[in-house]
């Protein structure tokens, strides 16, 4: 059974910090690209972060310079540490695990991420 949990989600004030982690179990964690996802109300989801197998980044325009994704192989861990927050970057955030060789990919239920004053 796959599961993806995701924790760390809160409320902070603008130019604060939080850090998100997804704990992955059920599935061979090393060979799965990890994303973090985002959806705020009303909007459409969109990708905000990606870790592959191998380790390689890439980040949306809006969270360059702000946002740091991670992860731990041995643990079954990704991170995002989150800094400067914005009012926009309120959302649920998601975990994606996707392994495109086995048609595989998972989601996680999500994390509320609130950043007001």
């Amino acid at each position: 059974q796959v599961q993806l949990v995701e924790s760390g989600g809160g409320l902070v004030q603008p130019g604060g910090s939080l850090r998100l982690s997804c704990a992955a179990s059920g599935i061979i964690f090393s060979v799965y690209d990890m994303t973090w996802y985002r959806q705020a109300p009303g909007k459409q989801r969109e990708l905000v972060t990606t870790i592959t197998s191998g380790g390689r980044t890439n980040y949306a325009d809006s969270v360059k310079g702000r946002f740091t994704i991670s992860r731990d192989n041995v643990k079954n861990m990704m991170y995002l540490q989150m800094n400067s927050l914005k009012p926009e970057d309120t959302a649920v955030y998601y975990c994606n695990a996707d392994n495109t060789f086995y048609s595989h990919n998972y989601w996680g239920q999500g994390t509320q991420v609130t950043v007001s004053s």
